[in-house]
């Protein structure tokens, strides 16, 4: 790989950016709006793949290079606000010149700053740029974007289940220019929320700090008149477009998504159902356990996925005892992310005090009326105070008719769909609960930036907009301050090839099918992914073929 380090691209004005040209200066372009410009960098500085940062009246602007012209947006994520700067300007083949988050990997147009792809859900401002003598003049106040042109106001959308799949189909419906009439169904009474930062540590804070950012705010659904029902779905009709609420309450539309996730699996064990086991889907689950698990008690966490690992992460950051339970998982992520990214991963977590047990699994959970401790297959008892079980999620279809909830064979659990996210005509499913198909069969991705994916490309379909091809997933773990980051369909490997320092949490790792790249892991190149991000076939033959492959 030809990185280890990159360069910040950010300029900081030791003095305030000098006003060159006004709207009474003889030489001004009318074709810009009717303000200052100001000059705040030279030409030569912008390099060609790099995004330049500068501060314009206290607000940051990036500055990208296009051929001869020079592009200036927002110089921060609308996402999280993360910084744009260095080796974030890509080429996309479906979307042109970008700019990727380096954080959670938003994408971004060069030329009118729009999402292309999620995480954002709002654009990046546009200012208004002329190059005089080799610098870059810029004003202050964004360009006034034209707006969509409406389109199908006579037609209706229903959008069932509250998260990040159906608010990315709703934000992608109106900035495209629907006009009908959207509802959305969910069983919360709060609109869709960050859901990822409930096992990253959010009930760290105590109960009331326990509410996560909202997708959209309520002044989006206020003002693109986007109806909010909370309510259980009961049944779908699918011929009818119909959908049945458990309290008897009906809707029909044109269009229905299904965009209801899962819900977390419980095993069949002795005392699953007493008092203190606990499992984590939505807000509501993460104010109990701040609620209920203080510092100085004894957790047992059942499974060994990511999920387990954040809540242990953010456990014993709390205080509290952790051990993790899970004979399918001795070395963690193993499966996914190899024997040696697993070792790291285990070896952060023992070295902040959380014991792992591999060799046994719980057969039941003792207690009178609350959880007391769990036993194993090989007889011996582990007493604790609550039982966390994070062992996977099952997908909210039973309200479908069959074959339509049972998947497709046996092979997943999901609602199959086409390469138009599409079940039926005018049917539509996104997120963890759609399942489709790639040349190595049916694949389904449950995971957040993904679901977000999804739901944009359904909106797109409703909307009769060309299909683009599905990026290649990503998702980021945050676990004792570690953060590490995946891109790749999930696809079998027989090697690894590493680049960097494991122990550091500064690296780079290939995953090898053959001679093939089918996944990286990486920590500390947040940059580098975003590239992959957006060009993942790209990104593997410049920056990972040359070097370590």
């Amino acid at each position: 790989m030809t990185e280890t380090r990159e360069g910040t691209g950010h300029r900081t004005m030791e003095q305030a950016p000098r006003p060159v040209l006004g709207p009474d200066a003889s030489d001004a372009d009318t074709t810009l709006p009717d303000q200052t410009l100001y000059d705040v960098a030279a030409v030569e500085d912008i390099k060609e793949g790099e995004v330049l940062s500068v501060i314009l009246k206290e607000q940051s602007i990036a500055l990208v290079k296009v051929g001869d012209e020079v592009r200036a947006l927002g110089g921060r994520c609308p996402h999280k606000g993360a910084p744009l700067r260095g080796r974030l300007h890509c080429q996309s083949k479906v979307h042109g010149d970008v700019l990727v988050c380096p954080w959670h990997k938003a994408v971004l147009g060069v030329e009118d700053g729009r999402v292309k792809e999620p995480v954002a859900f709002s654009g990046l401002p546009v200012y208004p740029v002329r190059l005089v003598e080799g610098r870059v003049l810029v004003g202050s106040s964004p360009v006034r974007q034209a707006p969509v042109e409406k389109r199908q106001e006579d037609e209706s959308v229903l959008v069932l289940g509250g998260g990040a799949a159906g608010a990315s189909a709703i934000y992608t419906l109106r900035e495209e220019g629907f006009a009908g009439r959207i509802i959305l169904i969910g069983d919360e009474g709060t609109p869709p929320y960050d859901r990822p930062a409930l096992s990253k540590g959010i009930f760290l804070g105590g109960p009331d700090k326990v509410q996560p950012a909202l997708l959209l705010n309520e002044e989006f659904y206020a003002h693109h008149e986007v109806i909010r029902v909370q309510g259980t779905v009961a049944a779908l009709d699918c011929d009818a477009r119909r959908v049945q609420l458990d309290d008897g309450r009906d809707y029909q539309a044109d269009h229905v998504l299904v965009a209801t996730g899962g819900r977390p699996a419980r095993p069949e064990l002795p005392g699953i159902d007493l008092e203190g086991v606990l499992t984590l889907h939505d807000v509501r689950d993460a104010r109990k356990i701040s609620e209920s698990i203080t510092g100085d008690q004894a957790v047992i966490l059942i499974g060994g996925g990511l999920t387990a690992l954040e809540l242990a992460s953010a456990l014993r950051q709390k205080g509290a005892g952790v051990t993790i339970i899970a004979p399918e998982h001795p070395v963690p992520m193993e499966a996914q992310w190899g024997r040696e990214v697993g070792q790291i991963l285990l070896r952060l977590h023992a070295d902040n005090g959380v014991a792992f047990v591999s060799d046994t699994a719980v057969v039941g959970i003792y207690g009178a009326k609350h959880v007391e401790g769990v036993e194993l297959e090989d007889g011996m008892k582990l007493p604790c105070t609550h039982v966390l079980v994070a062992v996977g999620n099952r997908p909210c279809r039973d309200f479908l008719p069959m074959p339509l909830g049972g998947g497709e064979e046996g092979a997943m659990p999901g609602i199959v769909v086409d390469e138009e996210m599409r079940i039926q005509p005018g049917i539509y499913a996104a997120g963890d609960v759609a399942t489709f198909r790639r040349e190595s069969g049916l694949c389904r991705i449950e995971h957040w930036r993904q679901a977000q994916i999804e739901g944009r490309a359904a909106a797109r379909s409703i909307l009769g907009l060309p299909r683009q091809p599905m990026p290649v997933p990503w998702y980021w773990t945050q676990q004792f301050g570690k953060k590490i980051e995946y891109i790749g369909w999930g696809e079998p490997f027989d090697s690894v090839l590493i680049e960097g320092d494991l122990g550091s949490f500064d690296f780079m790792a290939a995953y090898m099918q053959g001679q093939k790249v089918v996944a990286l892991v990486s920590a500390g190149r947040a940059s580098a992914m975003a590239r992959a991000a957006v060009d993942f076939e790209g990104f593997v033959a410049r920056e990972v073929k040359t070097s370590i492959v």
